[in-house]
């Protein structure tokens, strides 16, 4: 598909080859993408966009002019040399297919405690249920935002501040459960900068882990999310049943090594681009329909 000409303001082509739109935004980063008639539909940095691959790149489209589109270029992560991050990965016959059969995959980089507040209500939930709390929270706490007139009503992620304000009766009746608490103290700590998110950037991959870590509800595998998703720790690699899985058959065919093992095979293995690497192996494993569905575990 050719990308029409676009309109100043309210349209703008990222001119960026190769990028899978749909393996990139429907890979289990992000809740907030709806696909409808080969367009993707969300809220990025309180604005709604319409998102379309053609053979040019990407066309994307807001409902209220835009002079700069740096924001949405960081959020989709056009910059990056796919090609040269890619060709870092060791060498491995699953690894490979997961790299051909989805190439153009890409890594998002998303705000931090929107994706902090998405994958503590991911906890042992599918992607589907995780989908419509995200969405309800946003709908009953965030702001509207501008959308065309033909488009359904879309809303901005609650910041923290709203959602500290909150009670934990207020989270649970939107079916958070568990979850409620873990996100009312998250929400809590970051409103009142005892947990600098951006902060967090500057110091190791492991400093920052073990902070995030401190947070009630937040295990290894949701830290390494919001590492890997947000915050731009490439060698983050967090591991899920998916990820289990898919390691467990392609490199330790004959036996069965423990979680721990798993973790530590991945620290080392597959270099300062590991997160790339788990992200294929995620999105082939949920791709693959001879897999069950499985549950995200934190």
């Amino acid at each position: 598909m050719v990308c029409a000409e676009p309109k100043p303001g309210l349209h703008h082509l990222f001119r960026v080859r190769p990028y899978d739109l749909a393996a990139t935004l429907d890979s289990g980063q992000a809740f907030r993408w709806t696909q409808s008639s080969g367009s993707w539909t969300g809220v990025v940095g309180g604005r709604w966009v319409r998102l379309r691959s053609c053979a040019e790149g990407i066309a994307a489209e807001t409902a209220a002019p835009v002079k700069d589109w740096g924001w949405l270029g960081d959020y989709l992560q056009v910059q990056v040399d796919l090609n040269r991050v890619l060709d870092t990965l060791p060498p491995h016959p699953q690894l490979a297919s997961a790299l051909t059969q989805h190439r153009g995959l890409r890594l998002l980089r998303q705000d931090p405690w929107e994706c902090l507040a998405s994958f503590i209500l991911s906890s042992t939930k599918q992607i589907k249920q995780i989908k419509q709390i995200v969405e309800r929270l946003c709908r009953e706490h965030g702001d509207r935002v501008p959308t065309p007139a033909t488009e359904p009503e879309a809303w901005s992620f609650p910041v923290a501040g709203r959602v500290a304000d909150l009670r934990e009766t207020d989270l649970r009746a939107m079916g958070m459960g568990f979850r409620a608490p873990h996100l009312l103290r998250a929400a809590q700590a970051v409103a009142s900068g005892s947990m600098d998110l951006e902060g967090l950037k500057r110091l190791s991959l492991a400093e920052a882990r073990a902070s995030l870590m401190n947070l009630p509800g937040v295990g290894r595998k949701i830290a390494d999310c919001v590492l890997l998703f947000s915050l731009g720790f490439d060698e983050a690699f967090p591991v899920d049943v998916w990820v289990m899985r898919a390691l467990k058959s392609a490199w330790f065919p004959n036996r069965s090594p423990s979680l721990k093992e798993l973790v530590r095979f991945s620290e080392s293995h597959f270099g300062p681009h590991a997160g790339y690497a788990q992200q294929y192996l995620f999105h082939q494993a949920r791709s693959n329909s001879s897999f069950p569905r499985l549950k995200v575990i934190t």
